[in-house]
């Protein structure tokens, strides 16, 4: 070869080189370009909305497991305290389970769940060996001679044993509720606290949006914004008229120094977080808003892996896309605002539930509001939340993700509100029937309430002795 070609050769390699070093930057440095290529495997269900935003996982790029734990904690955190979490950090660096690190290193997320790993990648984003459980209790039957025999693959059945969050499933909590019926007497939601704890929410900015409820005349919306009369009515009918939310409330946010911003046709989340911060909080840490959590456009269906419908493909999921604007109707966001984008089967069968009869009597009849079953009931239930150190009220959990997976975190939630606690645990064991949408009765029986009436039995006996 000659000194001429071998030039030649070394002058594209180098110029391939540099091509390459540029396209590679530009994947990494580039706004709205896809860094999945750089990804040594998938993400898990959970995660995979955050294949562009490696960096909220891997904020130093040289950082080990340490790094990785922190991020999980920064998301995850209040699922890691008690009552939360059965298995807290605490417990494990506690000197007496010294030993039980040796087995499972329970104070790293990564020991469970490791990410880029879809060949070993379990339900719920697990990467654990299934025997996870046998290395700390082996000795479970001597403890309760009912789990004698027991195969270890079965704690995390439906109505026994989350690793997490065992709130619902602990031995006194399935006593307490084992002979309820299948429905209860009184099945009803409990009522969401808001306006009548507005004076206690600090947070609430009371002093430029006084508690009153305001007229036609008061909008005070530019005139040229003004002229649309259906607006003007949807605004006079909702809740935040009657509350003393006026136009600007939305339009016209305000900076540190109270002062209005410039009028905006089209606002975002920030209006709604003056106000709702809380339920703003909660649906960035569910599915549908993690990807504005750290700073990605907002979720569209089409990048859902659950089947979602086609015409609903490129909508940004935000507040208004449930809730609407102007209206913010509420009964639409608890069903028609879900069923415009999930096309899946327990979605589609929805309207051929019983749950589904109960809202529709609620509707035409102006019932209570806690008289339906609307797709809200259940995946954005009505929960107990500490909005800050003095004041718990009644809200409506709008981080959808909080007891969808295991579903058993659903029990407390949402089931045991109108139905008994076998019912409920049979019923979300019973995968035909939640594809089905719960039409009819469960056809699975789970033991655990069986167990925990021979464990009470057996206490009860040698109390009286």
């Amino acid at each position: 070869m000659t000194k001429k070609n071998t030039l030649k050769l070394w002058t594209i390699w180098v110029l391939a080189s540099i091509l390459l070093v540029l396209i590679f930057a530009y994947q990494l440095l580039g706004n709205g370009v896809s860094k999945a290529i750089f990804m040594p495997g998938d993400l898990s269900m959970g995660h995979h909305q955050l294949e562009d935003a490696c960096e909220s996982c891997h904020t130093d790029a040289f950082g080990g497991g340490e790094v990785l734990q922190e991020a999980c904690i920064n998301c995850h955190g209040d699922q890691r305290i008690k009552p939360f979490d059965s298995h807290p950090r605490s417990k494990f660096k506690d000197p007496r389970n010294a030993s039980r690190l040796e087995k499972i290193n329970a104070l790293m997320c990564t020991s469970c769940h490791v990410e880029h790993k879809p060949e070993i990648t379990q339900k719920d984003g697990l990467t654990q060996p299934i025997d996870v459980c046998f290395h700390c209790h082996a000795d479970i039957g001597e403890e309760r001679p009912s789990h004698v025999g027991m195969e270890f693959t079965t704690c995390k059945n439906s109505g026994c044993h989350n690793f997490h969050n065992n709130r619902a499933l602990y031995t006194d909590f399935l006593v307490k509720h084992m002979d309820a019926p299948m429905h209860m007497p009184n099945p009803h939601l409990p009522e969401t606290e808001f306006v009548s704890v507005l004076e206690e929410i600090l947070e609430y900015p009371h002093d430029s949006y006084p508690v009153q409820t305001l007229q036609s005349n008061d909008a005070d919306a530019p005139e040229v914004s003004n002229k649309d009369e259906s607006i003007h009515r949807d605004w006079l009918e909702t809740a935040h008229a009657n509350a003393g939310v006026n136009c600007s409330a939305c339009h016209q946010t305000r900076n540190e120094e109270n002062e209005l911003s410039t009028w905006n046709d089209h606002p975002g989340m920030e209006s709604c977080q003056t106000c709702h911060g809380t339920e703003v909080e909660r649906f960035k840490l569910g599915k549908h808003g993690m990807r504005l959590a750290v700073g990605l456009s907002p979720m569209m269906p089409k990048d859902a892996k659950l089947p979602m419908n086609k015409n609903a493909a490129h909508e940004e999921l935000t507040c208004t896309s449930c809730h609407g604007a102007h209206r913010f109707d509420t009964t639409v966001a608890a069903v028609e605002s879900c069923l415009e984008c999930h096309a899946d089967e327990h979605s589609l069968a929805y309207k051929d539930s019983p749950h589904f009869s109960l809202w529709q009597q609620q509707i035409v009849t102006n019932g209570s509001s806690d008289s339906g079953v609307s797709c809200a009931s259940c995946h954005m239930p009505r929960v107990e939340y500490d909005v800050n150190d003095w004041l718990t009220r009644v809200m409506v959990d709008h981080n959808q993700s909080a007891s969808l997976s295991p579903n058993s975190k659903m029990i407390r939630s949402s089931c045991i509100h109108c139905h008994g606690l076998g019912f409920s645990i049979g019923a979300l064991a019973d995968q035909e029937l939640i594809e089905n949408n719960f039409n009819g009765k469960p056809s699975v029986h789970v033991e655990s309430i069986d167990l925990a009436r021979k464990d009470n039995e057996k206490y009860l006996q040698k109390m009286n002795k």
